[in-house]
């Protein structure tokens, strides 16, 4: 019996970490309307956090790994949700201090998500590539699954398109709480 349950529960657990979140319907190109700054000729990175997912470290350990990795610079923000009624403090998370302490990295408070609903994200560690022509080049995540820092086909795929070769894949699955749930 009690060998039977701890099945069931890993079984569960594992479900759990490898079940990708929505992934973005980003648009194609730059968004005029985004407060973020977008210069013609430099890619802009951008990934996008829930401030108390449990997720988002790896995601952010990865984002650390890509600039590392990469040979070309790129603008890079960090979004992190904070919805109506929330307070900054509940914002600036031990999350915000991780993102804060990665070098070229600037930290923004997406009030209302919205800018997330400006580049149709829904998960928390969602990745967008914009290129220096305003062109979508990467969505998905940058982690293999939930919580899981390590290497995967979005990092691998980010490094080489900042690195002027051609990715492996342009999309990949995004593992991460969901950034607009009730009752947050």
């Amino acid at each position: 019996m009690w060998l039977a349950a701890a099945g069931t529960g890993l079984s569960a657990l594992w479900k759990y970490d490898n079940a990708p979140g929505i992934g973005a319907n980003a648009p194609t190109r730059w968004p005029n309307a985004s407060v973020l700054v977008h210069t013609r000729g430099e890619p802009t990175l951008i990934l996008l956090a829930h401030p108390q997912c449990s997720c988002t470290p790896a995601s952010l350990a990865e984002l650390a790994e890509v600039l590392a990795r990469a040979r070309t610079h790129a603008r890079a923000y960090v979004l992190f949700l904070k919805p109506e009624g929330f307070s900054d403090a509940w914002v600036q998370s031990d999350l915000w201090k991780t993102a804060a302490a990665i070098p070229g990295v600037t930290l923004v408070r997406d009030d209302d998500g919205r800018e997330a609903n400006r580049f149709g994200s829904a998960t928390s560690g969602q990745t967008l590539l914009y290129d220096g022509d305003g062109a979508l080049r990467f969505s998905g995540g940058i982690t293999g699954s939930r919580s899981h820092a390590g290497d995967n086909a979005g990092r691998r795929s980010l490094v080489a398109l900042l690195s002027g070769e051609a990715p492996d894949r342009t999309a990949t699955n995004v593992f991460g709480c969901p950034l607009f749930t009730s009752g947050l």
